[in-house]
């Protein structure tokens, strides 16, 4: 096992290790594999990842962050890739809600990324060339065993609190099912307990524009120098809809023209939301790798809690003492309301000490990246009461 700051092979850049970002990482060899679900097993993972703060003599003050599909490690330093902040940065810092005076908070990026930990662009060892199709297919409940081996090796037995929306809210889940007794607090935000059909398909079309591109070679277009970006770019456009509201959209776009005071009557992009989406299409590509997004949606697709514990959620949570604070919001169609309260329902069910809060937004799923206080005030205050019973020093 080794430690370093290297963070790997990213995205379509040359496969040239030494002109990628630093991010302190941890590879753990053969003799310690991660063992998948699939049956499979990767010898030589590396977890790439970021903390801030301090740990506290008794390691009782750690806060691990979950990422999100298209997240990464840092969350509130400056991206090393974009060059902006942290993408938790309004949540994560001094005097923030989760307050790196008081916690110590760790963000690892998930194994099948493509920011230092193992993924299809990185290196098989068998091989020496990218893994591409290669990597075995990963799936939330193998992100969170990497992560619990990384702490392992960190010296961290316990975490006072798991948090994460979206992706990340689906690994807070595997956490307090899988290692109750290594969560004191849980923080799902605009999650669900398995995806549902709808999402599914929205996760195949994203996955088929990617391998409909001609660059995409396969899964190999690395090794022959090329970039499936008009696919990547696509299938991120059509995400990054799911994301949003019918009223956010209306309100920052609505029928509003591009630069131009009437129609081309052509396919150029006449309307502001279509330039938008263009942008978010364009700049995507140059921080994200093709195949880590169809491993990264492939995991959530195949999340479903209950299935893994005789098809009732409940059973999930049997036992657990782990305190949770679960939180939806109003506009977000893509993990509504319902979903959330699924859990909810389940947590009841098994006893468990749960708070729920639905906020009032039509930001959609975004919401929990964004400004939004009440979000801010709930978990600053769900964390203060729970630092409170654990003795922690304010």
């Amino acid at each position: 096992m080794t430690e370093t700051r290297d963070a790997g092979t990213l995205s379509h850049r040359a496969n040239d290790e030494s002109t990628q970002p630093s991010s302190p990482s941890v590879t753990f060899g053969p003799d310690r594999p991660l063992e998948l679900d699939s049956g499979a097993r990767i010898e030589d993972l590396r977890i790439a990842y970021q903390t801030y703060g301090r740990l506290n003599d008794d390691c009782s003050n750690a806060v691990l962050i979950c990422h999100a599909l298209t997240g990464d490690q840092h969350v509130a330093n400056t991206n090393p890739v974009t060059g902006k902040p942290g993408w938790w940065s309004l949540m994560v810092g001094p005097g923030k809600p989760i307050d790196t005076d008081r916690f110590f908070v760790i963000c690892t990026n998930v194994v099948g990324g493509c920011m230092g930990s193992t993924g299809p662009a990185s290196i098989n060892p068998a091989t020496g060339r990218p893994y591409g199709l290669d990597l075995p297919v990963i799936t939330v409940g193998d992100m969170v065993r990497a992560q619990a081996m990384l702490l392992d090796h960190l010296g961290i037995e316990t975490l006072f609190s798991v948090a994460g929306g979206s992706l990340g809210g689906m690994q807070v889940l595997q956490w307090a099912a899988a290692y109750p007794e290594r969560v004191f607090s849980a923080l799902p935000i605009a999650t669900a307990a398995r995806h549902t059909s709808q999402n599914i398909a929205f996760h195949e079309v994203g996955r088929q524009a990617v391998m409909a591109d001609p660059d995409w070679r396969h899964g190999r277009y690395l090794e022959e120098g090329v970039n499936p970006s008009k696919g990547l770019a696509v299938a991120r456009m059509a995400a990054h809809v799911t994301y949003l509201s019918d009223e956010a959209l209306h309100r920052k776009f609505g029928r509003n023209l591009q630069d131009r005071d009437s129609l081309t009557f052509g396919f150029d992009a006449d309307f502001q939301i279509e330039s938008y989406l263009r942008h978010q299409g364009s700049s995507f590509v140059e921080r994200f790798d093709a195949n880590s997004y169809l491993y990264l949606t492939r995991a959530m697709d195949y999340f479903d809690l209950a299935e893994t514990h005789d098809g009732r959620l409940v059973n999930a949570f049997l036992g657990t003492s782990t305190r949770f604070c679960v939180a939806s919001f109003t506009s977000d169609w893509l993990f509504p309301t319902v979903e959330n309260k699924a859990v909810v329902r389940a947590l009841n069910g098994a006893g468990a000490s749960v708070s729920f809060v639905e906020i009032a937004t039509d930001r959609g799923h975004d919401a929990f990246l964004l400004d939004e206080p009440e979000l801010f005030a709930t978990i600053r205050g769900f964390l203060s009461a729970a630092a409170d019973a654990r003795g922690l020093a304010a």
